[in-house]
């Protein structure tokens, strides 16, 4: 048996800017040094899908990062340490299971469905507003579309959007830990908390006899029902917000970077519903967005390999079927591809994203009418990359189209 320690594993420059811009000849590089292994400044770096699979199995072996991430950024006892420290990811245990269990009715594939109509009249509106500007940032309007969907679901006022958006920006840098970015972190959890107070005592506040319920309403009502605390019920919306933003966002804004190179494929997401999911998926399975992490509780032996008790280890699920291991061609974006493998771009286990569903369909729906709608798109350049790891999406991706009058 080896030690992980004792290994001269391969070394990723995760963090750095160049990285982002597009990772896979690294990790391509990495995997040709060690099949599985790497590291980064702040621990091991899993590279392999099998791998990455089998350990989340081992799930009951690893704990959560969070405190650690806190103690790193020298956080402890901030706005934000807080939360990272309670939000329901950094939970573990019954208690998880519990939480996780009583929200799952309302993020069902049937419930988010529901919700499609909202969406797709969303992202109408969004359009008639910025199709006229014959270009734009795309990265603003994938930003302010999952936004403007949420806010609704929730009957808040659309007034919110732009402190709301800034605020889980902000948040959703997090996990890049970059001390550059901890004061406007701070800031977005204080945004986010007097967010989520008023909305509360506003809807309790308010008579909805006669409504047809939302989703606000529907989640209060879990809330009384399975008493979970106040401060469990705001952590969970402000999490439920952010987590919900960054997936959206970044997605769409990876997926047309895609199709910005494949106007054929752009046309047919227009034409065919069928085949604008099928870019969506194929879209996951090369650009998944998420980076999780753990930490070792014990010695894990893998493959003939001891990872010490206390390890910090990352596992970036967006870089896992950039393989010819487990997927044919697997840099070439083809939505049409046979299935194979199961992408893993919510994560794995009992962390696996619960709005999943609702992210999904809203993508679906986005890209959809955007290519109805927004032709011939074409991007003058640059694009602007987020760090990697973390939320991982482009920062900026200018567009133009050609306007119909």
């Amino acid at each position: 048996m080896q030690k992980g320690a004792d290994l001269d594993l391969p070394f990723l420059d995760m963090g750095e800017d160049w990285f982002a811009a597009n990772p896979y000849p690294e990790f391509a590089r990495a995997r040709a040094a060690h099949p599985w292994l790497a590291r980064w400044p702040i621990g091991y770096v899993v590279t392999d899908y099998k791998a990455i699979r089998d350990l989340f199995a081992m799930e009951g072996k690893m704990g959560q990062l969070y405190d650690d991430i806190v103690r790193l950024m020298d956080a402890e006892g901030t706005p934000w340490g807080l939360f990272q420290q309670r939000h329901m990811l950094s939970m573990s245990g019954p208690r998880h299971k519990h939480v996780r269990d009583v929200l799952a009715p309302s993020f069902t594939p049937r419930a988010a469905n529901l919700h499609r109509e909202l969406m797709r009249r969303t992202v109408e509106e969004l359009l008639d507003e910025w199709i006229p500007l014959g270009k734009f940032d795309f990265e603003e309007f994938a930003g302010i579309f999952p936004v403007r969907v949420m806010t609704r679901l929730i009957g808040a006022s659309p007034s919110v959007i732009p402190r709301l958006r800034s605020a889980m920006e902000a948040i959703g840098r997090s996990a890049n830990m970059d001390k550059r970015w901890l004061p406007a972190m701070q800031e977005g959890v204080v945004v986010m908390e007097e967010f989520v107070v008023e909305l509360i005592a506003e809807r309790r506040a308010s008579s909805r006899k006669g409504t047809e319920p939302d989703l606000l309403d529907l989640l209060l009502e879990v809330r009384d029902r399975e008493e979970l605390t106040q401060r469990e019920f705001e952590d969970l919306l402000i999490f439920l917000f952010v987590a919900g933003y960054d997936t959206s966002k970044n997605m769409l804004g990876l997926t047309m970077a895609e199709l910005l190179r494949e106007p054929e494929m752009y046309r047919r997401c227009g034409e065919d519903y069928d085949y604008a999911r099928k870019v969506v998926e194929e879209s996951f399975r090369c650009h998944s967005t998420i980076s999780s992490q753990r930490v070792l509780k014990e010695d894990v032996i893998y493959r003939d390999t001891l990872l010490e008790k206390g390890a910090i280890v990352w596992f970036p699920l967006s870089v896992s079927l950039h393989d010819p291991r487990y997927a044919d061609d697997p840099d070439r974006f083809d939505p049409e591809r046979s299935r194979g493998l199961p992408h893993i771009g919510f994560g794995l286990g009992p962390h696996i994203c619960l709005g999943q569903f609702i992210a999904r369909f809203q993508i679906h729906e986005g890209i959809h009418q955007m290519a109805r709608r927004i032709p011939n798109p074409r991007s003058p350049g640059p694009t602007g990359w987020r760090t990697f790891p973390g939320a991982w999406g482009v920062e900026s991706l200018p567009i133009e189209f050609d306007v119909v009058i």
